[in-house]
């Protein structure tokens, strides 16, 4: 009987255990972020997106989000999962060369940690918080270890890989890991391939490009509700950069300024990296006269509002192109739209929209930083974010959890003080004038019982 009882009380002790863990388990906020490459932030206006619109409808929407320079893919989506500057995580362009150790770096030769473990981005701190993992879908630098750790479940670059395959995926580690996963990462090349293949101006083929990317994200949201997830999944939608039309009649040839054996090119247009192979002053001298739609900067020189400057892989000359215009060494165009321009540009803004139970819903705001997503996503998760470049009070208002008040609201509040204390002022100013106002001369009244007046 005793054995009995304590089998009973250990078997009833792993139950409450059990349920106690998968419970806390299911408590644990859970955040999916999603990147359509190349999202020009006003393709909202100017297409039609039915699904996407009712993704927002229910939640939030950032209608510009300012991304960090240089705008190309590797730079910002390492910039969103960091929260950092360019010259502050290291990933400087999608093409870099090291000085030191004469490492290369591209797109097809990214899997070096070397390049990432200047920053740490937020899959690695959600993956060694305890008691939760990471997930990815082909978001650029998960399928590196970086500082010797990946998510539990990645995917290796392939852009061969269907959008259907990685949704399928994303939701089933979403939905039945152990432990579980609380962040993850869905990536997919569209709009970005067919705006460099058209341009954004080609709205006959950008139709059809943006209308599958909107049937994608139809096809996310009913896997989510499928598999019980929509109400209580954080999900964010956004991108890395913008697009704008290029042209033949916009090339700037550097062949008819600089002899191609005086230099290297390590990183191409619209923003081009030069190595000198001769004295940089005398490179940089021949560069500022090339072509007045090309601005030509030193590495100390390089404007301070493009947090740009301060990193080994920037190389000593950076050639920044006028928006549309193409930095070529002969005269073949490759692409009829480009990025990687002035981040100042509206062109080269993408958006964010999110839904969930931290956002809001039908909430609009004008702009945040793409650096400013990092420090949110990690108090959504729980998780003391890494030192960062972003303003987690640029984001307060798409947060249920958070207190904020916007600027018209404001500008309301200080109008409508503003009155109730003249209202105030001159009450009181009426009253102190009715008390100071002297009273009118009245007649001494007698009493029958007074003396008689001495005078009659």
């Amino acid at each position: 009987m005793l054995m009995m009882k304590l089998l009973l009380i250990l078997a009833f002790s792993g139950l409450v255990a059990g349920f106690s863990s998968n419970s806390s388990d299911s408590f644990l906020p859970k955040l999916l972020l999603v990147s359509f490459d190349g999202f020009r932030a006003d393709y909202l206006q100017n297409y039609d997106f039915p699904h996407l619109q009712n993704f927002i409808k229910e939640g939030v929407l950032v209608e510009h989000v300012k991304n960090v320079f240089i705008t190309k893919t590797f730079p910002n989506h390492y910039s969103i999962v960091t929260g950092l500057y360019e010259e502050s995580h290291g990933v400087v362009a999608n093409s870099m060369y090291d000085v030191s150790t004469e490492k290369h770096f591209s797109d097809a030769d990214d899997k070096d940690p070397f390049w990432w473990n200047e920053a740490v981005p937020i899959w690695v701190t959600n993956q060694l918080h305890g008691n939760r993992s990471s997930a990815a879908a082909m978001w650029p630098g998960t399928d590196v270890s970086i500082h010797n750790t990946t998510p539990s479940y990645f995917m290796n670059y392939s852009p061969a890989v269907s959008f259907e395959e990685r949704l399928n995926n994303i939701t089933t580690w979403l939905s039945s890991s152990s432990p579980p996963v609380t962040f993850a990462t869905l990536y997919w090349e569209e709009p970005d391939a067919s705006g460099h293949k058209y341009g954004p101006e080609d709205t006959k083929h950008m139709s059809s490009v943006l209308k599958k990317v909107d049937d994608h994200i139809g096809d996310l949201v009913h896997k989510l509700k499928m598999l019980g997830l929509w109400k209580t999944l954080n999900v964010i939608i956004t991108s890395d950069h913008g697009m704008t039309q290029c042209s033949k009649e916009r090339l700037i040839n550097l062949d008819t300024c600089i002899n191609h054996t005086q230099y290297t090119l390590i990183d191409v247009t619209p923003v081009a990296a030069i190595l000198p192979k001769m004295n940089v002053t005398q490179l940089y001298n021949k560069l500022k006269v090339c072509n007045h739609h090309l601005s030509v900067y030193l590495k100390e020189d390089i404007p301070a509002r493009f947090h740009y400057q301060h990193n080994d892989r920037i190389q000593p000359i950076i050639l920044v192109a006028d928006e549309g215009w193409t930095i070529v060494i002969n005269e073949t165009l490759i692409k009829l739209g480009d990025h990687g321009y002035d981040n100042a540009l509206p062109s080269m803004h993408p958006f964010l929209a999110a839904h969930g139970p931290a956002f809001h819903k039908g909430y609009k705001q004008r702009t945040i930083d793409s650096v400013d997503i990092y420090p949110m996503m990690c108090h959504i998760l729980g998780l003391e974010p890494q030192p960062n470049n972003g303003t987690f009070g640029n984001t307060k208002c798409l947060l249920v959890d958070q207190w904020c008040i916007n600027l018209p609201e404001a500008i309301g509040i200080v109008i409508g003080a503003l009155l109730v204390l003249t209202t105030l002022t001159g009450l009181i100013i009426i009253m102190k004038n009715r008390q100071s106002v002297p009273q009118p001369f009245s007649r001494l009244q007698l009493q029958d019982d007074d003396d008689d007046p001495l005078i009659e």
